[in-house]
């Protein structure tokens, strides 16, 4: 009999222990504890005209790309994907009559002073390793500054299916190998690191990801409106 009760009293104890245990959501894990995977598999993430923008983190780091207009020189951007903050009469109306999905990543639009998409920014942990977006050859490293402070450097590169444009990343510390007039290669070509910007500004693409929001930034200019060597 008093076998019984032990092993009742054990059973309740157990069932009450598991019931109010609370589970977190998982969350990316910083990408200096992440073991390496190499360069992401070739995927476009958006088009400016004929030109192909590729994915420059690996998938297993991504966590969020946004979308939006600067109000600069940047040229339109086509996001290819599906656009995951829809309104309400959007996704109502692609309920009923279909559509509204896309070949790609999921991307969040984020406004911004002008009406046409002319920037991408791509989410992945600080340190994650970045990769060309487009072929071409390097005509420009220079600091990016953020409120006086220097955070890594703005890559430019010039196309090679069209010179008349430069594709300028920025955020991200550059490979310290990575010199004006290398040639880079689309998912291939290793050209730096994402920056940590947390402590310096809070990010919009936050909104959209378990983590702090760094990303690096992607704009596509034509190459007259910048000063190329």
């Amino acid at each position: 009999m008093l076998g019984a009760v032990l092993l009742v009293t054990l059973l309740l104890t157990a069932f009450a222990s598991s019931h109010g245990r609370t589970v977190a959501a998982p969350v990316p894990a910083p990408a200096q504890r992440l073991l390496p995977t190499g360069p992401p598999s070739p995927q476009v993430i958006a088009l400016q005209g004929s030109l192909r923008i590729q994915l420059p983190v690996p998938q297993e780091r991504l966590t969020a790309i946004g979308v939006y207009g600067t109000g600069d020189a940047a040229l339109p951007l086509r996001p290819l994907g599906t656009r995951g903050n829809q309104g309400f009469i959007t996704r109502t109306f692609h309920r009923i009559f279909g559509g509204g999905t896309g070949h790609g990543p999921r991307y969040y639009s984020m406004g911004g002073p002008s009406p046409s998409n002319t920037t991408l920014d791509v989410g992945a942990a600080a340190g994650t390793d970045v990769y060309a977006p487009v072929d071409g050859t390097v005509v420009g490293v220079t600091p990016f500054v953020i409120n006086g402070r220097t955070i890594g450097a703005q890559i430019d590169i010039q196309p090679l299916s069209d010179p008349a444009e430069v594709v300028s990343i920025t955020q991200l510390r550059p490979d310290p190998a990575l010199s004006v007039g290398d040639s880079v290669a689309s998912a291939t070509s290793r050209i730096g690191t994402v920056a940590d910007l947390a402590g310096i500004e809070q990010q919009e693409l936050a909104r959209f990801t378990q983590d702090a929001g760094n990303h690096v930034t992607i704009a596509v200019y034509p190459a007259a409106t910048l000063s190329i060597p």
